[in-house]
């Protein structure tokens, strides 16, 4: 049965509301702790590396948990709705530090607030990915239902990066930390509220009855799903590429730009660009394979990341040029982000298809694994890194080596990264569209010869 627009509408909303939490910590919670908690960047990538590794190490067994859940409102949703109204109270936690804490008790606080959000995201995270095998057949309703749910996620990343600081100031004028405090009191509410509309309105379709399997037997069929591990790999060096870029970018635009209120002009054309990509991929694959038009993302974002690095060195500080820069950088990541998403999906079905086991929810518990590992190194660079290059949030003028170092770090190593990602995936990957309709097909043999027994 084909979904409604409803039900379509409905997980789009919930992939705003947690992108919208996700950006708010990814992109701004270091900023957060250096610029307006005063707290040393090495020991802010160092708690976010040992943080996400150590919430990266649960999704697998959080993968497991939902895998095994069989309630009467299904076995993703529950957990969905558990996980997000405990992040949504832990991120006001997170954001509201008390202004007297100090010294150990502010690192300390911090520290256990930052950990205590992984988790709970994750809790949240992995259920709602994992329904998209779940509730759509492979083909075409689930390459909607993936643009849609990405597309939606790009917008709520775009609100997050092109309104926080605004919001930030006008919640809180020059008191910084309690505008922090009140923003995230309202995008927590509003989380609640979209994936509240999501878990209503969006029904799980092929709940199967199956026997109960062991922790081992899941990882045992995780292991030998060859094709599910080239995803991932090709996703944590993809992913950690970008995310050093996203976490410099804010750095980047209030002391070489010299104004971080265009990080967020930076971020709408961005988020935008990204999000029309995502709605130009059903026209894309019905003239190219998938895996090519992985290829060609790649290379595109590799020109935005050149543009940007050339304009930085020759000094250039307009804003339509970067922009330009930023729409094509966005424009290849779009693309590449739902194809990711539909890879991993159709790793589901080729899991059953090798092994007669489907473990929707452990195959997608890699990609949050994967993810926060990606986001772990990113995080750990950035942060050292801002050391290194010898940041002063309190200098007036950063030194012509200090924005030089920025640069470097934001451009060259992400472009590094991602030529690797991709020359990686190209070599492994071997379901092209021909494997993938043999799958289907033998599948559905499969479940109707199961079904007349």
């Amino acid at each position: 049965m084909k979904l409604t627009t409803r039900e379509k509408a409905s997980y789009g909303m919930g992939a705003i509301g947690k992108d919208l939490v996700y950006i708010l910590v990814a992109n701004f919670f270091m900023y957060y702790c250096t610029e307006v908690l005063k707290i040393s960047g090495t020991f802010v990538g160092v708690l976010f590396m040992v943080a996400r590794v150590f919430d990266a190490l649960n999704d697998p067994f959080m993968g497991v948990v939902v895998e095994k859940t069989n309630t009467r409102f299904g076995k993703f949703r529950p957990w969905l709705l558990i996980g997000t109204i405990l992040n949504a109270v832990v991120l006001v936690v997170m954001f509201s530090v008390p202004s007297h804490l100090e010294g150990f008790g502010l690192l300390a606080y911090i520290s256990v607030a930052y950990i205590i959000w992984g988790v709970t995201y994750t809790v949240m995270d992995i259920p709602y990915w994992s329904m998209v095998p779940a509730i759509t057949e492979s083909g075409t309703d689930r390459e909607n239902l993936s643009v849609i749910a990405r597309s939606c996620a790009g917008l709520g990343a775009a609100v997050s990066v092109a309104f926080t600081l605004g919001a930030v100031k006008l919640l809180g004028g020059a008191n910084e930390l309690k505008g922090f405090k009140y923003l995230s009191i309202i995008v927590a509410i509003f989380f609640i509220a979209a994936i509240v509309i999501c878990v209503v309105n969006v029904k799980e379709r092929r709940v199967e009855k199956k026997k109960s399997v062991t922790v081992k037997e899941m990882f045992t069929s995780l292991i030998r799903n060859d094709q599910a591990l080239v995803i991932v790999v090709s996703i944590i060096m993809f992913n950690a590429s970008l995310y050093i870029t996203q976490q410099l970018a804010v750095y980047f635009f209030k002391y070489d730009i010299g104004n971080a209120a265009l990080f967020g002009v930076f971020g709408i054309v961005g988020g935008g660009t990204q999000i029309i990509a995502m709605m130009f991929l059903p026209a894309l694959r019905k003239k190219f394979e998938s895996k090519n038009i992985l290829v060609g993302a790649i290379v595109v974002t590799l020109v935005g990341y050149a543009i940007l690095f050339t304009l930085g060195t020759i000094n250039c500080k307009n804003i339509i040029l970067l922009c330009l820069a930023a729409m094509i950088v966005f424009f290849g990541f779009g693309l590449a982000t739902v194809l990711t998403t539909i890879f991993l999906a159709d790793t589901v079905d080729y899991g059953e298809w090798k092994d007669g086991q489907r473990n929707d929810s452990v195959i997608f518990s890699l990609q949050t694994f994967v993810v926060k590992l990606a986001s772990a190194v990113s995080v750990l660079i950035a942060g050292v890194g801002i050391d290194l290059i010898g940041l002063n949030e309190d200098a007036l003028q950063q030194s012509a080596q200090t924005i030089f170092g920025l640069r470097f770090i934001m451009c060259i190593i992400p472009m590094i990264g991602l030529v690797l990602s991709i020359l990686y995936f190209v070599r492994k990957y071997k379901l092209d569209q021909t494997k993938l309709e043999l799958i289907t097909k033998e599948l559905a043999e499969r479940r109707a010869a199961n079904d007349s027994e």
